[in-house]
């Protein structure tokens, strides 16, 4: 029968967890629940990589299905939502807590959610800011959103901080996913700013070493300015607050454009931005900050 010890302050005692899933990141989860006493059953579909685990007190089960059956708690950390229909196919998910950190879309997710409950189990969906280093160590800043089941979230929110922080984001199954797209959205749009800049110098005769903290400190300075945008968002007024109006910030791109042309350096990472903010001054919003290009984006 399964152990279905709930952990409480007094006793100690740490939930069982069944996870599913043992690549990179579900093997570094994996290894984080067993580091802090916490009954572990494992599946992966390649078996030889339970074997591992099993040194450190895992448990591993013969099929999905079976490590279900184990504990109440299930984690999927597997390659996307395909495979989770795959792993769960067959399986009694009856009273179970199903807890998907698999890679997904919002849909996905609000999808999977409603799956789920219709065979009998409640659903929290995560979305991991982490690499499996960071995953154990509580001092990397790793922490995964979670949305769904707020019950769930607060039933298990101790086992589920163990490998990282949690920042529950709403009762929207969904949320947890776009929460993760998004942050991950503008990590990229900070690297192709950070590629373009590298490629300006890359001819000459600057070190990139040297200039790396340059531009590392100018993005950190620049990054509050999220905050605004927020407030003009909110406040539906984008000229409140503005240092620098659209007009006067289109006016100075032709300089961008014709620095790159002359450092031999592709403008296809900038281009589309600056005509997204080409467009909003031509629709009268000169006097705004940049975050009409927002609403251009949402058409």
């Amino acid at each position: 029968m399964a152990d279905t010890a709930v952990e409480t302050p007094h006793t100690g005692t740490k939930t069982p967890v069944t996870l599913l899933g043992l690549g990179s990141m579900g093997g570094a989860l994996a290894r984080a629940w067993l580091a802090a006493g916490h009954p572990l059953t494992v599946w992966n579909r390649t078996p030889a990589r339970t074997t591992p685990l099993l040194a450190e007190g895992a448990r591993a089960a013969d099929s999905a299905a079976a490590a279900v059956a184990a504990n109440p708690l299930v984690v999927l950390c597997l390659l996307d939502d395909d495979s989770v229909a795959e792993a769960l196919d067959g399986a009694d998910l009856t009273g179970r807590d199903l807890v998907n950190l698999t890679t997904s879309t919002p849909a996905q997710a609000r999808a999977r959610a409603e799956w789920a409950r219709e065979r009998g189990a409640r659903y929290l969906d995560g979305g991991i800011m982490a690499v499996p280093p960071m995953v154990g160590d509580p001092g990397s800043g790793a922490y995964v959103f979670y949305s769904g089941s707020d019950d769930v979230f607060q039933r298990h929110r101790e086992t589920l901080a163990v490998p990282a922080a949690t920042t529950y984001v709403g009762t929207d199954p969904g949320f947890a996913a776009l929460h993760d797209v998004a942050l991950l959205s503008a990590m990229y749009g900070m690297f192709a700013g950070a590629a373009h800049a590298f490629a300006l110098i890359r001819r000459e005769d600057i070190d990139p070493v040297a200039f790396a903290p340059l531009l590392a400190d100018w993005l950190v300075a620049m990054a509050p300015a999220v905050h605004q945008t927020a407030r003009q968002l909110s406040s539906g007024d984008y000229t409140q607050g503005v240092v620098s109006p659209l007009a006067m910030q289109v006016a100075g791109t032709p300089t961008f454009l014709s620095t790159a042309e002359q450092q031999g350096v592709s403008p296809e990472l900038l281009a589309p931005y600056f005509a997204l903010m080409r467009r909003r001054l031509a629709e009268g919003g000169g006097a705004e900050d940049l975050t009409g290009v927002v609403d251009l984006l949402v058409r």
